[in-house]
């Protein structure tokens, strides 16, 4: 089964590379992404080109595209990596700040009107379309994430803007764990340390040398193993269920053909008495 696996990553790798030599023609790539909040591995096609024909083929206006990137910057800058801002602080984000630093030093009426009028309903407009086209995406409680289009295309963004990376897999870390002792900057994913700590017998920072706190992820990995029996016991009880109606059907129909064989075998009876009984009175 390793083997299988192997085999058809190599063959996967293969057409991915071919695909990828085509696509550079156009300045396209298929790329693949790890998101950062539920760990699933994505793949996407980005655009490998920021110029000026490029922009032009963006659906959202210029007051649109600066709101974003005052989440992108707010959420990526966000110290505690939690990857995500509060759906108030979202729509609380100034467009001015997104000006060129010499235009927002310069005075209040160079700020251009249509950064002045972006009211609340708008920006609550916007996030809405973000996230339906995947740039964006809000959590259970109404949190505002980023979405895996983001998480896709802005992996130049993140490097050109210091966002501090994981260190297992070196890709921006936007959602992951800090290590809680002072002075330490390490950040992981939260996948990455999984991975990790399953790996080594030594529950160590690999930037400090000081013990990892497990507490959060033991208590991660025993609901999600909680869950997995949950799910298992509901699929035996389901599949036993589906075997007792089965064995119920077909003893169902295995009683209905008897009953239905010997319903024929007496008319046929029934039938040869009949006629013997003619044949004799016709004698």
């Amino acid at each position: 089964m390793i083997f299988f696996l192997g085999a058809a990553k190599k063959i996967f790798d293969k057409y991915l590379l071919e695909i990828n030599k085509e696509l550079s023609y156009v300045h396209f790539e298929l790329r693949a992404c790890r998101d950062q909040y539920d760990g699933q591995v994505c793949y996407g096609v980005v655009n490998t080109v920021s110029d000026d024909q490029s922009k032009l083929g963006t659906k959202y206006s210029v007051p649109q595209i600066a709101f974003f990137k005052g989440i992108i910057e707010a959420i990526a800058q966000d110290e505690a990596a939690q990857g995500c801002i509060s759906g108030f602080d979202a729509l609380n984000i100034r467009l001015e700040n997104q000006l060129p630093t010499e235009a927002s030093s310069s005075q209040q009426q160079q700020v251009p009107p249509a950064f002045k009028n972006f009211s609340m309903s708008q920006k609550d407009k916007t996030i809405d379309e973000l996230v339906r086209d995947k740039w964006l995406f809000r959590t259970g409680d109404g949190n505002v994430g980023l979405g895996i289009r983001s998480l896709l295309d802005l992996r130049s963004w993140f490097r050109n803007n210091d966002v501090p990376s994981c260190e297992v897999c070196n890709e921006a870390g936007v959602k992951a764990d800090l290590c809680p002792n002072e002075g330490c900057t390490v950040r992981i994913h939260n996948y990455c340390l999984k991975n990790l700590l399953s790996q080594r017998d030594d529950k160590v920072c690999s930037g400090c040398g000081k013990p990892w706190p497990l507490g959060k992820i033991a208590k991660e990995e025993a609901v999600e193993a909680a869950e997995n029996d949950e799910e298992e016991e509901n699929e035996t009880q389901a599949t036993a269920l589906r075997f007792k109606k089965r064995k119920q059907r077909s003893q169902r129909d295995s009683t209905e053909n008897v009953s239905s064989q010997a319903s024929l075998a007496s008319g046929s009876g029934n039938g040869r008495r009949r006629v013997t009984r003619s044949a004799a009175h016709l004698t």
